[in-house]
This record gives structure tokens, sequence and C-alpha cells, in this order.
């Protein structure tokens, strides 16, 4: 289908169209936005129209209308609709009511109207049930067609005014009366129909084509898939319509099927819908089958060739192909083809007048009465001298347009003799699915070739062949984007040729992204995984493109098929939906970026101290960058001898030395920035000492408990401590309990004190670890005082152990390992246990149900290639720890074998190449890389060639020190680690192997380079040679200068650069390549050409009859080059035009011929080389006059010319050197008038009549060929050849060298 011309965008889906209607009735006009806010104005005469009683307009989301009620002549108009920048014409016509028609009296069915009364005689066809009043008459013409366009007929419901068909001629009409619809756009009168097919019409030929000779094969595929009918490949003829219909099964799809027509490779068909192609779409709800049609409407020539439906839903998909064949017109049985190529006169005069259209409904086919006779058959056996003469007898006057439109009738097809079935025109396969292509052959026993864009396919993995019975089948395994391309199969001379298409699956999402909740300065990590390695995708925050900025402020991170951004130090602006985007999908996460809270993770406690003693309030909180202000009694605190105020990381110390009594009071501590503080109070402790005259001193009794007074007690953390300690002394005794330096006060918090008589009960509900100490308990009296102390030790299960991390991984095991924990829990590590789970499960197995010791295990039975986590609990006496983080992920897999192939590439006095292949086995997991090490003789110390691994199968290792003895090895990494190495046979020796210089001319400058002047000259010549050789350039046996070329030397070759050349350029230029005393050297010949000078003393050698003879000797300069002819031009001296008379001549004398008789004539002629012409040229001084006729000539005299030489080698003998026994040729070339006789000779002895020699003379080329020589056939070989006009010798040296035994060259090597 031909591609349209591409049209601005319309903000209207539906336009409205012209339409005509009866005066007295209604019309509605409707248009229907692409978006439904889109401000909609209607206009009449380029006036707005305003909603009225006569003209309503209303408005319902995208849909817009315009009624117009009791329609006058008046309201005849232009109107237009309005929406955005789009503007849409359309009119109104207004046809009175049609008059009443009388039936006929005579019964015959013709109207009594006269002629005047025409378009009353044929009414329009009925309306159909859909149809309103005003679509009765006949239809408006469509917004491309003039009204004389509008066909008699009125289309159907989905019809346009081009597809309307013909009225059918009533069963009693004949043949003649039936009238024949109007041409549609762009057809001749000539080449229309003489009937339009139906709407309905399928892919079934006209009745009236000829039957089809042959029956195609179905091309349809197999119903698989989602068609439940797939359209069929069809025929049509020009002008005609054709309905492919497609189906599809909605009952197992969660969603509505999206289909999609193709013509050729990628045309979507959606685009071109329109006047010739409309697309409809039917679903019925009992059923619940889709049905999809696609309905060519007058069909063209360019319609014909392949089509492809797709239909997808979801993740499912389905395609098929079908063919449209698109033949001409063919005559109807009973009409007379040469009546369509009969001009008549009425015909002639109403051509292209007003009334065309009217006289085309009205003509009728005057049916010729003679016999039937084939006039193209006529004419296909006729000269074509005949041809106008057959064409006046039969009466056909449109010649030329008959033999054009017979002969683009369809020629017959012939029936395929190898095939009984041909590949289909197209295949679709999506990338790494298989596909197979099947044909029938009628011949089971042929062989088949296939063929992929013209190059013959090899049978391998993913090329197979099959042969079953008549059936050849090709199968594609994992099609790749490569696979994309033309398939044919070849049997004899014949084959048929398809179409593959390889669609690559969309990227999709495997992972999503997830979201997060941030604390500012954090570091984010948004990662997803597609399914696809190494794919594109695009990051979007809030609808916004992120790119990689100077600020390094987004990072984007690939690793296969996991995509990472990363933001560093996230703020508040950070906030927002991050999406990331590819062909297949999208995925949206939200990031939330709060304020970091300060907590307190100490606070400032109370304190009660002694007068003298040393107070100090401590305290820490989260962020060590925190600072903050003392307060006593809401007054600051400054520092001064006796008071320090100290900051170290996060915790912030108040140090009061000698504490007085004034200290006593309320201590606040405020962090900046922060809306909370922490509070204690300093209490003062007085000491009072009274007399008393009796008086028991006080005493702690702890032995009566069973207790000695370093007595330790154990108490488990969560359990309550409660110390009761009897004490005794006269008058009470106050108690005072300390932890170390603070005093314990009851609070309200865990801590409670009581004193009784006779007890001291200390308590602490729920024990915790820094619970644990020594805790001194101080009873006092005026009469003395006792001190005790008690340690107490809390113990807690461990914590969880630390850095869990997996050591190695086997085929199906690993080796794990972990650190102790921090803190036993004051009781000793009884040892651990472990547990593992599949990294996309939540169920996490127990590994050991008794306490592991160690600190190493090494779990089993798991399954390779599946990933792993690992987790570790500690335990005590007490009990389990919490578990520790989740080991990094792992995959159980076993080591690559060892690489294969490990040997030497090549090597320096620093350095060294290897090359080796990759492991013939690798496993389920990636290869991550190689490991190269060293060793020198003589030690154990492998040492790292490279830090890291290297993806390569060969590396450079440089730095290293000459005479050096080294071995090497190389190792293959993946996850389960280091494979065995490949070691090379014996260590290596670090010099430089010297190498002979060789260089490598290039073919091209084997002989003689050519450059015109002006060129530019770049030469590069490779050589080969170790150590770097030393390169030499001379021109003509001298230096070349830097200034008169430009030499450019590298390791491996060297460059002789040219900018612009000169004549001075032209010479041999050698080239030498010398390490230490071995050398090579080659030659290059360079020539530079310029245009030749003009030739010189061009003269009139003498002028007779017509003729003139002209001479002329070769030009001074040739302009480095040979001169290939000469081009001489003559002149008129009336006009002094110059025309050409011989281009190309390549002798110095030439005859002009038949020039005109009494006209004077000049001449010039141009040197012609290489190059061109020569600039300018060089003219006769003389003229030529041509006499009239009557003057008798002269012939001149001529002297026969001596055409004898004396022999001449032009090319000479060369030395040789042959091997013995192969035949050897000694060959040079001879010139001489008359022929010479040749003779050869060996150290000056005639050979001529000798059996082991064989000389040959063709075209004077002489060749001596000796049969087989051996070692006395080598000397000196002489070639004489004479005349009468003299003689020319010319000799060589043979050098015949023994054969070489292969067991001499293996000792030589050894």
């Amino acid at each position: 289908m031909p591609e349209p011309t591409k049209k601005a965008v319309s903000a209207f889906t539906k336009k409205p169209k012209t339409q005509e209607a009866e005066e007295g009735s209604s019309v509605v006009f409707e248009a229907v936005t692409e978006k439904p806010d889109v401000k909609v104005k209607w206009q009449c005469n380029a006036k707005d129209i305003t909603s009225s009683d006569k003209c309503v307009i209303t408005a319902d989301g995208n849909k817009h209308s315009l009624t117009i009620n009791a329609i006058t002549k008046e309201d005849a108009n232009g109107y237009a609709v309005i929406a955005g920048g789009s503007k849409v014409k359309f009119e109104l016509k207004v046809v009175p009511k049609p008059a009443p028609v009388e039936a006929p009296a005579n019964g015959t069915g013709e109207s009594s109207a006269g002629p005047e009364q025409a378009p009353s005689e044929t009414p329009a066809a009925a309306p159909t049930e859909d149809q309103t009043p005003s679509e009765t008459p006949a239809a408006a013409p469509s917004e491309d067609q003039t009204p004389s366009e509008t066909p008699a007929a009125a289309p159907t419901e989905d019809q346009t005014p081009s597809e309307t068909p013909a009225v059918e001629p009533a069963a009693d009409q004949t043949p003649s009366e039936t009238p024949v619809v109007a041409p549609t756009e762009g057809e001749t009168p000539s080449e229309t129909p003489a009937a339009a097919p139906t709407e309905g019409q399928t892919a079934t030929p006209a009745p009236d084509a000829p039957p089809a000779e042959e029956v195609h094969p179905d091309t349809r595929q197999d119903l698989t898939g989602l068609f439940t009918e797939k359209p069929q490949s069809g025929e049509v003829t020009v002008g005609e319509n054709i309905t492919f219909v497609a189906k599809v099964n909605a009952e197992s799809l969660l969603k509505k099927p999206t289909i999609k027509w193709f013509k050729g490779k990628w045309m979507d068909l959606a685009s071109k819908s329109g006047k010739h192609l409309q697309l409809k779409e039917t679903y019925d709800r009992n059923s619940k089958v889709y049905t999809f049609e696609m309905q060519i409407i007058a069909a063209k020539p360019n319609f014909a060739g392949a089509y492809r439906c797709e239909v997808s839903s979801r993740d499912k998909f389905d395609s098929c192909n079908f063919e449209l064949a698109v033949h001409e017109a063919r005559a109807p049985e009973g009409f007379d083809i040469r009546t369509a190529f009969r001009r008549t006169s009425e015909g002639g005069k109403k051509k292209g007048g007003p009334q065309s259209s009217s006289f085309l409904k009205n003509r009728t086919v005057q049916v010729s009465a003679e016999p039937d006779v084939d006039v193209w058959d006529i004419l296909s056996k006729a000269p074509s001298s005949e041809f106008e003469k057959i064409a006046f007898q039969y009466g056909i006057t449109d010649l030329r347009g008959m033999l054009k439109r017979l002969k683009k009738m369809k020629k017959e097809e012939k029936k395929s003799e190898a095939f009984l079935k041909k590949l289909d025109p197209a295949y679709q396969v999506t990338k790494g699915q298989k596909i197979k292509l099947a044909i029938e052959v009628a011949d089971p026993d042929v062989e088949v070739k296939w063929l992929k864009n013209g190059q013959e396919i090899q049978p391998t993995g993913r090329y197979i062949f099959e042969s079953v019975g008549n059936m050849r089948y090709l199968t594609i395994n994992h099609c790749s984007l490569s696979d994309d391309a033309a398939y044919s199969c070849v049997v004899g001379e014949e084959k048929c040729t398809t179409e593959l298409f390889v669609k690559e699956p969309p990227v999709q999402i495997v992972k999503n992204l997830e979201d997060q909740m941030v604390m500012k300065g954090e570091r984010v990590e948004l990662v997803c995984e597609v399914s696809e390695e190494g794919a594109n995708v695009k990051w979007e925050k809030d609808g916004v493109e992120l790119t990689r900025d100077e600020s390094f402020k987004y990072r984007f991170k690939k690793d296969g098929c996991k995509h990472v951004l990363i933001i560093n130090e996230a703020t508040k602006e950070d906030c927002g939906h991050y999406k990331v985007k590819t062909n297949g999908g999208e995925s949206t996460a939200e990031l939330l970026v709060q304020e970091k809270e300060l907590e307190v993770y100490q606070s400032i406690a109370d304190l009660t101290v002694k007068a003298k003693d040393q107070a100090v309030f401590k305290c820490e909180v989260s962020d060590e960058n925190v600072r903050g202000t003392w307060y006593k009694n809401g007054v600051e605190v400054q520092p001064d001898a006796r008071i320090n105020i100290t900051h170290i990381g996060r915790i912030h110390k108040l140090t009061i030395d000698e504490v007085k009594p004034e200290d006593e009071g309320d201590y606040t501590f405020v962090p900046d920035g922060h809306a909370f503080n922490l509070s204690a109070k300093l209490n003062f402790l007085e000491v009072k000492i009274d007399y008393v005259p009796r008086q028991d001193p006080p005493k702690i009794h702890l032995d009566c408990m069973g207790r000695t007074t370093e007595s330790t007690i154990v108490v488990v953390a969560g359990n309550k401590l409660r110390l009761d300690v009897p004490i005794t002394g006269d008058p009470a005794p106050t108690v005072v309990w300390t932890k170390g330096e603070k005093v314990l006060t009851e609070g309200g918090g865990r801590v409670h004190i009581e004193t009784a008589k006779g007890h001291c009960i200390f308590t602490i509900e729920g024990a915790e670890r820094q619970d644990e100490g020594i805790y001194s308990v101080v009873v006092r009296n005026p009469a003395g005082e006792d001190t005790a102390d008690i340690n107490v030790k809390v113990v807690d299960v461990p914590d969880p152990p630390q850095a869990v991390k997996i050591l190695s991984v086997g085929e199906d095991s690993c080796v794990v390992q972990w650190e102790p924990p921090l803190f036993d829990g004051g009781q000793p590590i009884i040892g651990y246990v472990l547990e593992r789970k599949k990294t996309k499960s939540y169920r996490w197995m127990r590994l050991n149900f008794d306490p592991y010791p160690e600190t190493t295990y090494e779990a089993s039975r798991m399954m390779e290639g599946v990933a792993y986590e690992m987790r570790v609990y500690a335990v005590n006496g007490i009990g389990m720890s919490r578990h520790s983080l989740a080991s990094q992920p792992f995959i159980p897999v076993a080591p690559t074998s060892e690489p294969t192939g490990l040997c030497v590439e090549d090597i320096s006095d620093t350095s060294i190449s290897l090359k080796w292949r990759r492991p013939e086995r690798i496993g389920s997991s990636e290869l991550e890389g190689y490991g190269v090490e060293y060793c020198k003789e003589g030690t154990d110390e492998w040492i790292p060639a490279i830090e890291g691994l290297t993806d390569r199968t060969s590396l450079t290792v440089r730095g290293l020190t000459t005479g050096d003895k080294l071995q090497f090895r190389v190792r293959a990494y993946n996850m389960a680690g280091p494979s065995n190495p490949a070691t090379l046979a014996q260590p290596v020796t670090i010099r430089e192997i010297m190498q002979r210089p060789k260089i490598w001319l290039p073919r091209a400058l084997r002989q003689t380079l050519i450059k015109k002047v002006g060129d530019t000259v770049n030469l590069v010549i490779p050589f080969q040679g170790k150590p770097r050789p030393q390169v030499t350039w001379s021109k003509d046996g001298e230096p070349l200068s830097p200034t008169f070329a430009s030499v450019r030397n590298s390791e491996v070759d060297t460059i002789l650069f040219i900018r612009k050349t000169e004549r001075k350029h032209s010479g041999k230029y050698d080239l030498q390549v010398v390490i230490e005393n071995v050398e090579d050297t080659a030659s290059i010949t360079l020539q530079i050409v310029d245009l030749p000078g003009p030739p010189e003393e061009l003269k009139i050698a003498d002028v007779w009859g017509f003729n003139v003879a002209l001479e002329w000797k070769p030009p001074k300069d040739n302009g480095n080059c040979d001169i290939s002819g000469y081009c001489i031009q003559k002149a008129d001296k009336k006009t002094m035009e110059w025309f050409t008379v011989v281009d190309q001549y390549r002798r110095t004398n030439c005859v002009v011929s038949d020039l005109i008789m009494g006209n004077e004539y000049v001449f010039r002629a141009y040197a012609i080389n290489l190059v061109g012409l020569s600039p300018d040229p060089c003219n006769t001084k003389d003229s030529a006059f041509i006499q009239k006729t009557g003057i008798a000539y002269k012939p001149p005299n001529h002297k026969d010319h001596d055409f004898s030489e004396a022999p001449k080698f032009t090319h000479p003998l060369v030395n040789r050197s042959v091997i013995a026994g192969y035949n050897a040729t000694l060959t040079c070339s001879v010139r001489g008038i008359p022929k010479p006789k040749v003779t050869w000779y060996k150290n000056k002895m005639d050979i001529s009549h000798e059996a082991k020699y064989r000389m040959l003379s063709k075209q004077g080329v002489l060749t001596l060929e000796i049969r087989k020589p051996c070692l006395f056939d080598g000397g000196v070989y002489t070639c004489k050849a004479v005349n009468d006009s003299g003689e020319d010798t010319v000799e060589c040296k043979l050098e015949v060298r023994p054969q070489i035994i292969k067991e001499e060259k293996k000792e030589e090597k050894k």
C-alpha cells in the first residue's frame, strides 16, 4: 500500500462531513475531539454560531454536535468547526422535496416523465435500517470529492461514496439498459468496471472474472495460540473490495486483546485507515469472541503483497501471515472489449463538459452483432507492421490503449514442478526462541539447499536440517537478531523465498524498586533488576529525568541485570518519587528523608558528695558534633580552677573539684540546636560529730547469712537483685550505699533502699549488665562506722557473633567463619548454632542442634546454583544469643577447571606475553576472571602479575628483570574461588629473542606507483624484527631529507608521507631495515605525472580535393608519462567554431576528410597523456582552402618505407636460482623485422638440438624450458637473435640447488 503524505496532527478523531438534506427536515453534524476539555466553536460563513431553537449546540465530554432544525434554502452554506489549532470545513446542501412519481399506465415499468426529469427516473437506493432520512437521498461526496463525483446510489452504513455499488438491472432489462457507475477518483471512463462489488464481498473473486486455473496451497499456519480463525490469503480484481477476518476467543484472557495489521515487514496499517482501508472490531458477549476485520476498498495494483496480523494480550502473543493478489479487470461475458477502445462522436462532444457525469450514467454499451473474434489472438500472431490494418478492419481506433491494457492482464502462473508446498511469505519469532521452516517437495529423494541472504547455510548446532518423506525442515535454535534475514530453499533451478522477522522482547523489570526512609546525610541506593543484561534504563525523579551532573549527586551503577541509583548524603530536597523506566515497563518508589533525632545514650545522674570530694556529671549523646551548655540553677556555668568542662566525642563532662556547700544545686546540660535538656542534682553531705556519753559502734553482720565480706553474688540479667544486710549500733546508724565513687540514692527508679531495725535492704529491679560491680555499704553513728564490700556479678546471654563471612564455596557446600561475640554474657561460650535459608525464602533451617565449639563450620547438602544466606547464634550457660547479621548471599558452585593451552606468545628483555584458552568446564557460576602469577626459579613465592583479575585470555606482564628465569601459572576464578593452575611446561628466561628483519612490501607497491601532481602520498609498509630495527629511507641513493618527505617509524611499520606531490618527487625510494649486522631492503618507484605540453610544429602537409594532410611533432614535455594520443580540431575561418575531428589519435600525422568545398580551414592539436589534455593547443600557421571541383588532383609521390629493424631484446634474461628436480623456465622478449632467428647457448655451447631443453617463441616472447634440472645444469645461458639487419644477445646465470632432506632439517633444528 503506498505511503501517504504526512498530515498535521488534528485535534479531532471524528470530523463532520458534508451532507444533503431536504427542505423542512433536520440534520446533525457530529465531531469528536481527542481531549474532552477542548473548547469547540461552530461557524457558518466564518461567523460564530450561538445555540438557539434553530441551531442547537450540544457537548458531552469529547463529543460535540450541531443540529439544524427546519432546514430552508438559506441554510445551504459553508460551515466549520474549530478546536484548538484545528479547523474542519463542511457544507450543507439543501434539496427540494421530490415530486411524487405517477405510476406508469402501460405497465412496462417506464416513467412518463421526459428527459428533463432524468434524476427522478432513477431514485436513489433505499437506506438501511440504521440510516436517517437525511441519508436517504443521493449520498453527499466525501471531503476529497467534488459534487460531480457523487455516485447515483447512496452508500450503506459503512461505505464511503467511492465504494457505492451500481444499481442492478431489473429482471426484464437487457444488458444494454444496465447503467454504468461513474468512475471513482483517479479512474478514466475506460477503466471503470461494469459493476462494482457490494460491501460484504470477501476474498472470493468476482463472478465475471475467469475461474482460477491453479489452486494455491494453503499458507495459513496451524491454529495455535490466540487465533480461533486466521485471515486467509485472497485475490481481488482492481477496483473491487475484499475483507480479511480474524477471530480471537477471549474466555481465557484477562485483558482485551490488541490487534495490529501490517503490510510487508513493519508498515503498520492503523495509520493508513481512510478512503481505501477500514478496520473494524466487534465482540460477541455470548461466545466471548472478538472479530477483527480489515476491509480493502477499491483495490489498486500496488495493494498486492504480503500482510501480517498480530494479536497480543499481556504475556500472550500470536501472529499469522497471508497474501493479497490484485488482478487487472477482465472483460465480462457478453462484453466486447473492442467497444471500450472505440471513440464515439457523442462521447467526444461531451468529454470534459459540465454534463460528463450524467453522460456516463446514461451511456449505453452497444454490443456488436458480428461473430466473436479474438482480436488479441490475431494481434499476437500478426507482425507489428499489420497492427494498424487489423485495427482498422475490426474498428479499433485506440490501438495503443488496447495493447497497453491487454498487456497488463494477469499471465497464467506456472505451476511449480519441484515444490508441492512452498514457504510462507514471512515468519516471525521472538529472540531466543526456535522456529521451524517446512516445505514439501515433489521428489522424496531430491536434495535441497537452504540459503540465508543468498549464502548457503551449513548444518551446525543452531541450524538443523531434517528430511522426512517429501517434507524438508530447517530448524533455527536460539534465534538472535542476526537471524533476521531472507531465507530460500533451492531445489534444482527452482527456489522459494521467505522473510524471517526476529522480534526482540521488551526489557521487563524483574525486581521492583522498594520504598525507603533514611536519615539526613545517609547514602541511598535504589536497586532494581531487569530481564536482560546490559539493557538501558532511564531514571526519573517526580517526572524529571536524572543525569550525571558535575556535583556527582547522582551516580548510576550497572551490574549485569542489576541497576542502582546512588544518592550520596541525602537531603530533604531528595524526597520524592523515583521511577525507573525500560521499553517494557517501569517501577516507582518513594524516598523519605528525615532529620536525625539526638539520642541520649547516658544521662547525668544525681550526686551526693562530701566536702573536698570531686563531683563529676557525665552524659553521652548520639552525635559527636553536637555541642552544649551547662547551667546551675538556670545560670550558665563558667569554667575556672575548680570547675572543668570537657567534650570528647559523644561524651560531655562537668567536673567540680573540692566540692563546697555552695556547689549544691540543680545542674542542667542543654544540647545546642535541640529542644530538650538533661538535669541532675548535687547534694552536699555534711559530717557532724556529737558527743554521746554511752554509745555502741555500728557493726555489719554478713557472717550470720553464711557469707563473707568478699562474697560474690551472681544474678541473671532481668531478675531482681536484693541485698539484705544485718546491722547493729546504738544509736541507730545511718546507711550509705555506694558503687565505686557514686552514692546510690532512691530516686523513684529501679533502685530501692530500705532501712529497718537491725536490717538494711538494697534492691535493684530488673538487673542489667551495667549493674555489675562492687557495692559498698557504710554504716555510721557517733560511736564509729563500719564498711563492707559486696561483689555483684550480672550474667546474661551473650551478644550475637560478629563478622559472619563465607570463606569458600563448593559444588554443594560452603565454609562459613565468624568471630566470637564482643560480650560473652559473663559465662563462657559453650558453642554456636547455625542456620541457613535460600535468599528468596523466609524460612530459616537449623544446621546443628548441639552447640558447635569452633568458629569455622562447613555446611553441606546444598543445591548448586541456588543463592543462600547464613547466620549464627552464640550459646552460654544462660541461654542463646540473638542471631547475627546474615552473611552476604552466596551460591554453592564448584571451581572451574584449569585454563587450557597456556603458552608464550612473545617475549622481550623486560616483558612477556602469555595467552591461554577458557576452561573446558565453567559450572553454574559466571567466570569472574583470570589470575596470573609468576615465581622465580628456586623459590616458592608466587607473585601476582597484575592487581586483581583480567577478563581477557591474554596478558602482557611488564617490568620484569632481564635474565630472570621465571615460571608462570594462570588460574580461573569464579564465586567458588580459584581453579587448579595451568602452568608452563618449563621456566622461561626473560630475554628478547632476536628476529631477522623482514620487510612485507604490499603487492600494490611492487610496481611503479603513479600519482598526479598535487596528490597526497601516504605509504604504509609493515616489517618485522626484534629488537626494534633501525629504519632508513633514501631516494636515488641519497638520504631522504625531512623537508622533502615526512617519515614516521614504529615498531611494526614505517610511513612515507608527501602532502603535495611535485614532479621532483619522482624516482626510486629505497627502504632499509637493519638489526645489528642483518638487514633487509625494498625499493619503491614513484612516478609523478602532469599534463603534457602542446604538440610542436603543426603544419599542413598537403591539400587535395576535400582532404587536408597534417603533420606535427610530439611535445617537448610529455608530463613524465607516455603520450597516449592527440586530439585534432578544425575550424572554419568564417565562424571560428572548433570541432573535434579525431580524438586519442596515436600517430603524428593524419588526414582530415569531408571538408566543405569553398571554405577555408585552420587546425589545432592537443596532446593527451594519462592525466588529460594539454592546457594549450598547437595551431597551424597557415590555413587550408578547399578548391572547387574541376581542379585536377596530382597525387603525391611516396617512397616505400623501410620497416626493417635489427633485433633488440626488449626484456632481458634474469638470473635465477632453482631447486634440482623441478622444471625451470628462462624468459625474454625480442623485437626485429624481419623475424630474427633465435639460438640458445649454455656456457657458449649450442643446445638447440638437445632433448632436455624445449624452446618456445610466441609473439616475440622467447622461453627456454629446462626439464627437471640437476646440479650439472647450472651455468650461463645465452640467447642470440639474428636477422639481415643485425644481431643481439642476452645472457643470465642459472643456479641449481640440491634438495634438503627432512631428516637433515630436523637435525639442523636440534
